[in-house]
């Protein structure tokens, strides 16, 4: 694929997952770079989003390529692993143990070999952390005594240690209910990806994250399946300058 060719291509999908409502996207290029906020999902529709982007899901009608292969031509199971690599997820189904340190459950995508840590590891680890607002005095303690936001940053950290092209973000802020996490988490979303490189798509409804993310807007018309652009207010872009 060269830098040119959209690492994700969806066009005329159609994909059925309620009675009367099928998610319907007409035509959506994102490129490896692209840092795009869609709202117009609900939780159920930003799930299959994710689902027909790696594969686990293909459409009813239409065609998703990922990287200009169409998912439906992954054959074997090495191929899929090779395209779902490309890609970090942050959700609230991917499975966090709540009994075990922060520390582990951050390592754990990086080897299985977390009991005893080594030094290298734990450095990684702690760099990782760091990179995502996690608290150094929280590393050592277990998951199920983290706030909502740190549970996030948790999940941020975990989809991005690993290098992906692109991270997807299902309603990330839904959870969080403290005025100013939105706009911290976008933050960190916004200075992780400049500094890492990667690209990534939030389906969100927030707008304190979305305007932080500092991501391109656009919206879904489930009707039609058209994507829009979202018009940014003046009085958010003056909030975005004052930053």
């Amino acid at each position: 694929m060269t830098d040119a060719a959209p690492l994700i291509h969806m066009s005329g999908l159609v994909k059925a997952y309620q009675a009367l409502r099928p998610l319907r996207i007409r035509d959506l290029s994102v490129h490896r770079h692209d840092r795009l906020v869609i709202s117009g999902l609900d939780e159920m529709a930003a799930e299959l989003f994710v689902y027909l982007v790696t594969g686990a899901a293909v459409p009813d009608e239409g065609h998703v390529r990922i990287g200009g292969r169409d998912t439906r031509d992954i054959a074997t199971d090495t191929e899929w692993l090779s395209s779902l690599d490309r890609f970090g997820i942050v959700t609230k189904r991917a499975i966090l143990l709540d009994a075990m340190s922060v520390a582990a459950n951050l390592a754990l995508p990086i080897t299985l070999a977390i009991d005893p840590m080594s030094d290298e590891l734990r450095s990684r680890v702690n760099r990782e952390a760091n990179d995502v607002g996690l608290p150094f005095d929280r590393m050592d303690g277990p998951v199920s005594a983290l706030s909502g936001i740190e549970r996030l940053r948790l999940h941020l950290a975990r989809a991005t240690t690993v290098g992906p092209e692109l991270v997807m973000l299902e309603h990330p802020t839904m959870a969080l209910d403290q005025a100013g996490q939105s706009t911290s988490f976008g933050e960190t979303l916004k200075s992780l990806s400049a500094a890492r490189g990667f690209g990534w798509i939030a389906i969100s409804e927030d707008e304190a994250f979305a305007t932080a993310s500092g991501g391109t807007r656009v919206r879904l018309e489930p009707a039609t399946g058209a994507i829009k652009s979202v018009a940014v207010g003046w009085l958010n872009r003056l909030r975005g300058r004052s930053r």
